[in-house]
């Protein structure tokens, strides 16, 4: 991209307002507050696009209720998180006050909440479930328990999510004395990590919005902003076109060399490296995408160089990632190129310091990852971040980032990866 392009006058960036009137200088930029930001180019893109209803969670239910019976599984337990709103609709905090949802192999599932919040808890719930109450001076594990008991599954094999507290399985493990806990993850994740044309639907658009707010936020900044200010167009923009922004990382100059970025300030000069590491939420479900380019649209010759090659790193762990093959030979197709190159060995720098990519859903980083050592065969709904990156410390870092998902032909991209360092939005 070229200097006119990032280059446009801070008035038409805050709707009017000069930049003094806004507290900002070149020197010691101010943080852009979003009041300031004038998004009235933008519109929705996602007034269109489909909610999980209620048949999707049905199958979700049955499709768990078959992988307990396949791995001896009673019931699982679920804390408020993605996982609870993934199966019920139910859409809550963790306190020390338990609400949690119990799936049994067979059944309608069961919600236990404190009965003060059973009219809150029951507004979200998007399936046919018992709601079951405690009162303050009683236990929530015991009532867990007693479900159990209720249901003959006292004595089997119960399933607790990853991310259930430690109180509440240890609770759960006194309330049923003769259950096994055992973790739920055959069941949870053997569930969550196949997406269906639904949830691939929700995360196209989310991406769409992504790629949109890069396109509108590029041709906005200038030079010495912050990436704090860049960070608050991006936000601006998403929200503007429909998604509800979930992260907006921005790298400045040698801040690019590490991954998650520096606590220095930053500002963007000319000739130096723009990491935008973004994305957003449409409907529970998530955008990652990630541009690397060089400010001004003049790039030496080595951003020129290790631009390409991650280009061409992205394309390697595309190329690998096939039906049945083990996730982590993905991430061992890219350091076999990389290493071709003399990066590394491994995580050693310069080179690729971080897994080549992550699995994404409803959460930002879901299992699995792609990266050496794993071995579950990759699927049809399987959906990953592609970001083989490469940084220089102490100078610049560069990483490109694309999601793509399964299809029974193979890797899909969300978003086209671009193919030119000065064509990073194209």
């Amino acid at each position: 991209m070229t200097m006119p392009d990032f280059a446009l006058d801070r008035r038409r960036l805050l709707g009017g307002a000069t930049m003094a009137a806004a507290g900002l200088s070149l020197g010691a930029p101010a943080l852009l507050h979003a009041a300031e930001i004038d998004t009235a180019d933008l519109s929705s893109l996602t007034t269109k696009v489909a909610p999980i209803g209620r048949d999707e969670r049905n199958a979700r239910i049955a499709r768990a209720q078959a992988l307990m019976a396949a791995n001896d599984i009673a019931a699982i337990v679920v804390e408020p998180g993605a996982s609870l709103v993934y199966f019920t609709g139910i859409r809550w905090w963790r306190s020390e006050r338990l609400t949690a949802a119990v799936i049994p192999a067979s059944g309608d599932p069961v919600i236990v909440t404190p009965f003060f919040e059973r009219p809150s808890v029951a507004e979200s719930l998007g399936i046919a479930a018992d709601i079951r109450t405690w009162n303050e001076d009683e236990s929530p594990t015991q009532l867990i328990g007693d479900v159990l008991t209720e249901r003959g599954l006292d004595r089997g094999r119960i399933g607790i999510e990853e991310t259930v507290r430690f109180f509440a399985a240890d609770g759960l493990a006194q309330a049923l004395p003769k259950a096994s806990l055992v973790a739920a993850a055959p069941v949870v994740r053997g569930v969550r990590m196949r997406k269906t044309p639904a949830e691939i639907a929700l995360m196209q658009a989310a991406t769409d919005v992504t790629l949109a707010a890069y396109r509108w936020t590029a041709q906005r900044i200038a030079e010495g902003m912050s990436n704090h200010d860049v960070a608050a167009l991006m936000n601006a923009a998403t929200r503007a076109l429909g998604g509800s922004p979930e992260f907006s990382l921005i790298l400045l100059g040698e801040a690019s060399a590490y991954p998650h970025g520096s606590g220095q300030p930053q500002v963007v000069r000319k000739g130096e490296v723009v990491l935008m590491d973004c994305g957003c939420t449409v409907e529970d479900y998530q955008s990652d995408v990630s541009r690397s380019f060089v400010f001004g649209g003049d790039p030496s010759a080595q951003q020129r160089k290790v631009w390409n090659e991650v280009a061409k790193g992205q394309q390697v762990a595309l190329a690998a990632a096939r039906l049945g093959a083990p996730a982590g030979s993905v991430d061992d197709a890219v350091r076999r190129y990389y290493e071709s190159l003399g990066y590394g060995p491994r995580y050693a720098l310069p080179g690729l310091s971080h897994r080549t990519g992550h699995g994404i859903g409803m959460e930002g980083h879901e299992p699995v990852n792609l990266v050496h050592g794993e071995t579950t065969p990759l699927d049809i709904g399987m959906c990953f971040s592609n970001e083989p990156g490469l940084y220089f410390p102490g100078r610049f870092g560069i990483r490109l980032e694309d999601c793509f998902h399964m299809t029974a032909a193979g890797p899909k991209w969300f978003s086209t990866p671009p193919k030119d360092i000065l064509a990073p939005f194209a």
